[in-house]
Protein backbone atom coordinates (compact mmCIF):
# COMPACT_ATOMS: atom_id res chain seq x y z
CA UNK A 1 0.00 0.00 0.00
CA UNK A 2 2.77 1.98 0.60
CA UNK A 3 4.31 1.53 -2.32
CA UNK A 4 0.92 2.47 -4.26
CA UNK A 5 0.80 5.87 -2.54
CA UNK A 6 4.36 6.70 -2.97
CA UNK A 7 4.11 5.91 -6.99
CA UNK A 8 0.28 7.91 -7.00
CA UNK A 9 2.20 10.60 -5.55
CA UNK A 10 5.32 10.67 -8.02
CA UNK A 11 2.91 10.36 -11.09
CA UNK A 12 0.78 13.38 -9.73
CA UNK A 13 4.51 15.26 -9.14
CA UNK A 14 5.59 14.48 -12.89
CA UNK A 15 1.71 15.70 -14.29
CA UNK A 16 2.24 19.29 -12.36
CA UNK A 17 5.34 19.79 -13.60
CA UNK A 18 4.47 19.35 -17.13
CA UNK A 19 1.03 21.28 -16.26
CA UNK A 20 3.24 24.14 -14.78
CA UNK A 21 4.62 24.74 -18.88
CA UNK A 22 0.55 25.87 -19.32
CA UNK A 23 1.55 28.74 -16.84
CA UNK A 24 2.89 31.90 -19.44
CA UNK A 25 5.10 33.04 -16.91
CA UNK A 26 6.88 29.75 -16.98
CA UNK A 27 7.45 30.02 -21.03
CA UNK A 28 8.38 33.65 -20.64
CA UNK A 29 11.15 32.93 -17.81
CA UNK A 30 12.39 30.18 -19.67
CA UNK A 31 12.83 33.00 -22.76
CA UNK A 32 14.56 35.17 -20.68
CA UNK A 33 16.59 32.81 -19.43
CA UNK A 34 17.86 31.74 -22.72
CA UNK A 35 18.78 35.43 -23.98
CA UNK A 36 20.81 35.78 -20.49
CA UNK A 37 22.97 32.54 -21.91
CA UNK A 38 23.04 33.76 -25.45
CA UNK A 39 24.45 37.17 -23.69
CA UNK A 40 27.16 35.37 -21.83
CA UNK A 41 27.83 33.07 -24.68
CA UNK A 42 27.60 34.22 -28.38
CA UNK A 43 28.02 38.10 -27.09
CA UNK A 44 30.73 37.81 -24.27
CA UNK A 45 29.08 39.18 -21.64
CA UNK A 46 30.85 39.11 -18.32
CA UNK A 47 29.20 36.96 -15.62
CA UNK A 48 28.48 39.49 -13.04
CA UNK A 49 27.77 37.16 -10.40
CA UNK A 50 27.35 39.99 -7.28
CA UNK A 51 25.28 42.33 -9.84
CA UNK A 52 22.85 38.97 -10.63
CA UNK A 53 22.84 37.93 -6.65
CA UNK A 54 22.11 41.30 -5.21
CA UNK A 55 18.64 41.54 -7.99
CA UNK A 56 18.11 38.10 -7.24
CA UNK A 57 18.45 37.69 -3.09
CA UNK A 58 16.59 40.93 -2.29
CA UNK A 59 13.65 40.35 -4.82
CA UNK A 60 13.06 37.11 -3.48
CA UNK A 61 12.87 37.92 -0.19
CA UNK A 62 11.01 41.22 -1.36
CA UNK A 63 8.45 38.90 -2.52
CA UNK A 64 8.54 36.26 0.50
CA UNK A 65 7.77 39.48 2.81
CA UNK A 66 4.89 40.80 0.86
CA UNK A 67 3.48 37.04 0.07
CA UNK A 68 3.45 36.65 3.59
CA UNK A 69 1.98 40.06 4.33
CA UNK A 70 -0.91 39.91 1.40
CA UNK A 71 -1.56 36.31 1.39
CA UNK A 72 -0.17 36.38 -2.21
CA UNK A 73 1.44 33.18 -3.53
CA UNK A 74 4.45 32.34 -5.81
CA UNK A 75 7.64 33.43 -7.07
CA UNK A 76 6.86 33.14 -10.97
CA UNK A 77 6.77 37.19 -11.41
CA UNK A 78 9.82 37.67 -9.22
CA UNK A 79 12.18 35.57 -11.44
CA UNK A 80 10.59 37.59 -14.37
CA UNK A 81 11.80 40.74 -12.73
CA UNK A 82 15.08 39.34 -12.06
CA UNK A 83 15.79 38.07 -15.25
CA UNK A 84 14.65 41.32 -16.78
CA UNK A 85 16.89 43.06 -14.48
CA UNK A 86 19.96 41.27 -15.25
CA UNK A 87 19.27 41.89 -18.93
CA UNK A 88 18.59 45.57 -19.03
CA UNK A 89 20.59 47.13 -15.71
CA UNK A 90 24.28 47.88 -14.86
CA UNK A 91 24.83 49.23 -11.57
CA UNK A 92 28.34 50.63 -9.65
CA UNK A 93 27.66 48.94 -6.79
CA UNK A 94 25.49 46.01 -5.03
CA UNK A 95 23.74 48.14 -3.33
CA UNK A 96 22.37 49.88 -6.29
CA UNK A 97 21.26 46.89 -7.68
CA UNK A 98 19.41 45.88 -4.20
CA UNK A 99 17.50 49.00 -4.27
CA UNK A 100 16.59 48.22 -7.35
CA UNK A 101 15.31 44.76 -7.12
CA UNK A 102 13.54 45.75 -3.78
CA UNK A 103 11.67 48.98 -5.42
CA UNK A 104 10.51 46.67 -8.10
CA UNK A 105 8.84 43.88 -6.26
CA UNK A 106 8.01 46.18 -3.65
CA UNK A 107 5.87 48.54 -6.08
CA UNK A 108 3.55 45.51 -6.66
CA UNK A 109 2.75 45.66 -2.99
CA UNK A 110 2.71 49.08 -2.30
CA UNK A 111 1.33 51.31 -4.95
CA UNK A 112 -2.13 49.46 -6.72
CA UNK A 113 -5.26 50.52 -7.80
CA UNK A 114 -8.89 48.28 -8.22
CA UNK A 115 -6.55 45.53 -6.40
CA UNK A 116 -4.00 45.12 -8.50
CA UNK A 117 0.00 46.61 -9.40
CA UNK A 118 -0.19 48.90 -12.39
CA UNK A 119 3.90 49.67 -12.96
CA UNK A 120 5.52 47.31 -14.26
CA UNK A 121 7.77 46.36 -11.86
CA UNK A 122 11.02 46.02 -13.58
CA UNK A 123 10.12 49.04 -15.19
CA UNK A 124 9.47 51.18 -12.08
CA UNK A 125 12.89 50.02 -10.51
CA UNK A 126 14.84 50.73 -13.24
CA UNK A 127 13.65 54.49 -13.36
CA UNK A 128 13.44 54.93 -9.92
CA UNK A 129 16.65 53.75 -8.76
CA UNK A 130 18.53 55.85 -11.63
CA UNK A 131 16.72 59.11 -10.85
CA UNK A 132 17.50 58.46 -7.48
CA UNK A 133 21.32 57.50 -7.05
CA UNK A 134 22.15 58.31 -10.68
CA UNK A 135 24.47 55.30 -10.51
CA UNK A 136 22.72 52.82 -12.59
CA UNK A 137 23.10 53.03 -16.27
CA UNK A 138 21.49 51.12 -19.36
CA UNK A 139 23.50 49.74 -22.06
CA UNK A 140 21.90 49.13 -25.45
CA UNK A 141 24.87 48.59 -27.18
CA UNK A 142 25.50 45.48 -25.46
CA UNK A 143 23.25 43.42 -27.39
CA UNK A 144 25.06 44.04 -30.90
CA UNK A 145 24.23 44.13 -34.57
CA UNK A 146 22.44 40.64 -34.42
CA UNK A 147 20.38 41.64 -31.54
CA UNK A 148 17.23 42.00 -33.92
CA UNK A 149 16.63 38.62 -34.95
CA UNK A 150 16.55 36.60 -31.61
CA UNK A 151 14.81 39.32 -29.98
CA UNK A 152 12.11 39.34 -32.82
CA UNK A 153 11.42 35.31 -32.85
CA UNK A 154 11.66 34.84 -29.12
CA UNK A 155 9.37 37.55 -28.32
CA UNK A 156 6.86 36.42 -31.62
CA UNK A 157 7.15 32.93 -30.24
CA UNK A 158 6.42 34.14 -26.26
CA UNK A 159 3.44 36.72 -27.28
CA UNK A 160 1.86 34.23 -29.71
CA UNK A 161 1.90 31.05 -27.75
CA UNK A 162 1.19 31.80 -24.21
CA UNK A 163 -2.24 33.59 -24.75
CA UNK A 164 -1.87 36.59 -23.23
CA UNK A 165 -3.42 38.40 -25.80
CA UNK A 166 -0.83 41.26 -26.21
CA UNK A 167 0.34 40.46 -29.20
CA UNK A 168 -1.86 44.08 -30.74
CA UNK A 169 0.01 46.09 -28.13
CA UNK A 170 3.83 45.62 -29.19
CA UNK A 171 2.50 46.00 -32.73
CA UNK A 172 1.09 49.17 -32.13
CA UNK A 173 3.72 50.72 -30.18
CA UNK A 174 6.53 49.30 -32.49
CA UNK A 175 4.53 50.30 -35.53
CA UNK A 176 3.99 53.62 -34.13
CA UNK A 177 7.69 54.67 -33.37
CA UNK A 178 8.83 53.50 -36.74
CA UNK A 179 6.40 55.47 -38.41
CA UNK A 180 7.81 58.81 -36.84
CA UNK A 181 11.25 57.70 -36.47
CA UNK A 182 11.11 57.13 -40.28
CA UNK A 183 9.03 60.49 -41.17
CA UNK A 184 11.74 61.92 -38.79
CA UNK A 185 14.64 60.35 -40.16
CA UNK A 186 14.45 59.31 -44.02
CA UNK A 187 11.96 62.31 -44.66
CA UNK A 188 12.75 65.08 -42.48
CA UNK A 189 16.69 64.51 -42.40
CA UNK A 190 17.32 62.79 -45.10
CA UNK A 191 19.25 60.11 -43.71
CA UNK A 192 19.42 56.50 -45.05
CA UNK A 193 17.67 53.67 -43.84
CA UNK A 194 20.18 52.09 -42.94
CA UNK A 195 20.29 54.63 -39.67
CA UNK A 196 16.57 53.54 -38.91
CA UNK A 197 17.20 50.02 -39.21
CA UNK A 198 20.11 50.21 -36.99
CA UNK A 199 18.05 52.29 -34.11
CA UNK A 200 15.62 49.50 -34.05
CA UNK A 201 18.04 46.67 -33.71
CA UNK A 202 18.84 48.14 -30.50
CA UNK A 203 18.28 44.63 -27.77
CA UNK A 204 17.05 47.44 -24.88
CA UNK A 205 14.11 48.19 -27.17
CA UNK A 206 12.91 44.88 -28.66
CA UNK A 207 13.47 43.84 -25.26
CA UNK A 208 11.33 46.88 -24.19
CA UNK A 209 8.46 45.95 -27.01
CA UNK A 210 8.03 41.91 -26.28
CA UNK A 211 9.15 42.00 -22.63
CA UNK A 212 8.02 45.25 -20.69
CA UNK A 213 4.68 47.55 -22.56
CA UNK A 214 3.68 43.67 -22.82
CA UNK A 215 3.33 42.82 -19.29
CA UNK A 216 -0.94 41.75 -19.51
CA UNK A 217 -0.83 42.67 -15.42
CA UNK A 218 0.14 46.13 -15.94
CA UNK A 219 -1.48 47.12 -19.67
CA UNK A 220 -5.00 48.26 -20.39
CA UNK A 221 -7.83 45.42 -20.07
CA UNK A 222 -9.53 46.75 -22.99
CA UNK A 223 -8.11 45.91 -26.61
CA UNK A 224 -8.62 48.79 -28.01
CA UNK A 225 -8.02 50.99 -25.52
CA UNK A 226 -4.88 49.10 -25.18
CA UNK A 227 -4.01 49.94 -28.41
CA UNK A 228 -4.15 53.38 -28.50
CA UNK A 229 -2.45 53.56 -25.03
CA UNK A 230 0.34 51.40 -26.42
CA UNK A 231 0.74 54.36 -29.35
CA UNK A 232 0.72 56.43 -26.85
CA UNK A 233 3.43 55.40 -25.26
CA UNK A 234 5.62 55.46 -28.30
CA UNK A 235 4.83 59.10 -29.37
CA UNK A 236 5.64 60.06 -25.85
CA UNK A 237 8.78 58.08 -26.07
CA UNK A 238 9.49 59.75 -29.59
CA UNK A 239 8.75 62.95 -27.93
CA UNK A 240 11.45 62.16 -25.09
CA UNK A 241 14.25 61.04 -27.12
CA UNK A 242 14.21 64.09 -30.00
CA UNK A 243 13.22 66.43 -27.82
CA UNK A 244 14.63 65.54 -23.92
CA UNK A 245 17.62 63.68 -25.70
CA UNK A 246 16.65 60.30 -22.92
CA UNK A 247 18.63 57.78 -25.12
CA UNK A 248 16.45 55.44 -22.51
CA UNK A 249 12.73 57.15 -23.56
CA UNK A 250 10.91 54.04 -24.26
CA UNK A 251 11.09 53.01 -20.30
CA UNK A 252 10.28 56.47 -19.18
CA UNK A 253 7.30 57.40 -21.32
CA UNK A 254 6.08 53.69 -19.83
CA UNK A 255 6.51 54.70 -16.09
CA UNK A 256 4.90 58.34 -16.50
CA UNK A 257 1.59 56.34 -18.51
CA UNK A 258 1.29 53.57 -16.45
CA UNK A 259 -0.49 55.72 -13.95
CA UNK A 260 -3.41 56.50 -16.03
CA UNK A 261 -4.34 52.78 -16.56
CA UNK A 262 -6.66 52.52 -13.63
CA UNK A 263 -8.04 55.64 -15.37
CA UNK A 264 -8.48 53.76 -18.99
CA UNK A 265 -10.00 50.31 -16.92
CA UNK A 266 -12.65 52.49 -15.64
CA UNK A 267 -13.41 54.70 -19.12
CA UNK A 268 -12.98 51.29 -20.69
CA UNK A 269 -14.45 48.28 -18.64
CA UNK A 270 -13.42 44.96 -19.77
CA UNK A 271 -12.42 41.44 -17.97
CA UNK A 272 -9.69 41.28 -15.74
CA UNK A 273 -6.32 39.37 -16.92
CA UNK A 274 -5.57 36.38 -14.31
CA UNK A 275 -2.59 34.45 -15.15
CA UNK A 276 -4.01 30.93 -15.75
CA UNK A 277 -2.88 27.73 -14.19
CA UNK A 278 -3.55 24.06 -14.09
CA UNK A 279 -2.51 21.90 -10.72
CA UNK A 280 -3.94 18.40 -10.42
CA UNK A 281 -4.74 17.97 -6.46
CA UNK A 282 -4.00 14.38 -4.74
CA UNK A 283 -7.54 13.26 -3.48
CA UNK A 284 -7.06 10.82 -0.84
CA UNK A 285 -9.71 8.15 -2.24
CA UNK A 286 -7.73 8.25 -5.33
CA UNK A 287 -5.12 7.11 -3.27
CA UNK A 288 -6.60 4.60 -1.70
CA UNK A 289 -9.37 3.14 -4.07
Amino acid sequence: MRWRVQDCKTQFMVRNFFYSFKDPRVLQISILGCLLVYGLLALNWSAELWRWAAFAIPALLTQWLGNTLTGARGYKSAWITILGLCLLLYASSWWVAALCAILSIGVKFVIRADGKHFFNPSNFGIVAVILLTGEAWISPGQWGSGAFWIFAIGGAAMLTTIKVKRLSTAIAFIATLFLLETIRTVFFLGWGVDVLVHQFGSGAILLFTFFMITDPVTTPRHQTARTIWAAGVAVLAFLLTHWVYLYTAPIYALVLLSPLTPLVNRWFPADRFQWKTTHIQIKPQTLIS
